[in-house]
């Protein structure tokens, strides 16, 4: 039993410490490549581009598509959390609960999927990178290994596949379409969206003027 105890002890401040220090790294370094990227049948096509060369009609559609409340919450959107348990309790399809900051831990550090355990590791690396990263690199890393198409990594790669041109110069409904499919990459069509879809898409391109109204992304280009 102490043996079990102290390889337990031992195991736990070795995550701790292995966790802090790929945090800690990817800070300042690219992510090269992450679980889904490797599981991915279809390939991996990449170009990391600084936030700096992505332009901010993408970084708005994001927030308008996937969380409005980036700049507000420290990692965590209590109210999708609480409406989530709510929609559960009763029986119906969770959806909308997890921030950009908890997709970006997930993309980096884990696995796609549900689960209680990798939802635990998720909060955990969520507070880290909030603490460590700050809500611009969380922003940088989410739009650089985000899944934007079939064996496509990242909104440079998304860009120059569906529009043959570089993130840099996307224009509001461009970068709307793209950030529409965002959730579904492999099933929702970018380039000739139809039904619902392309009424999501011309949604979210009327909120990015919104978002640079109400200062939603502020807390990215201060």
């Amino acid at each position: 039993m102490r043996w079990l105890v102290r390889f337990l002890f031992k195991a736990v401040i070795g995550f701790i410490g292995l966790s802090l220090l790929l945090v800690l790294l990817f800070r300042f370094v690219p992510v090269p490549v992450t679980a889904t990227m490797l599981m991915d049948g279809n390939g991996i096509t990449k170009d990391w581009t600084s936030l700096s060369n992505i332009d901010r009609n993408m970084v708005r559609a994001a927030i308008a598509a996937e969380d409005g409340k980036f700049c507000n919450h420290d990692g965590f959107d209590r109210e999708a959390i609480e409406k989530a348990i709510e929609d559960n309790a009763r029986g119906g399809r969770i959806r909308g609960g997890s921030t950009i900051s908890q997709q970006t831990a997930k993309n980096v550090f884990l696995w796609q999927g549900g689960g209680y355990v990798r939802k635990g590791f998720e909060a955990w690396f969520t507070v880290l990178i909030e603490q460590i990263w700050g809500k611009r690199r969380i922003m940088e890393v989410y739009l650089n290994v985000a899944e934007t198409g079939i064996g496509t990594y990242g909104v440079e790669a998304g860009a120059r596949r569906y529009y043959g041109k570089s993130a840099a110069s996307l224009t509001p409904i461009e970068a709307a379409r793209m950030a529409a499919a965002l959730p579904l990459p492999k099933e929702r069509s970018v380039t000739n969206p139809r039904g619902w879809l392309a009424r999501h898409g011309n949604t979210i391109a009327a909120r990015i003027g919104s978002v640079a109204r109400d200062g939603l992304d502020s807390c990215v280009y201060r």
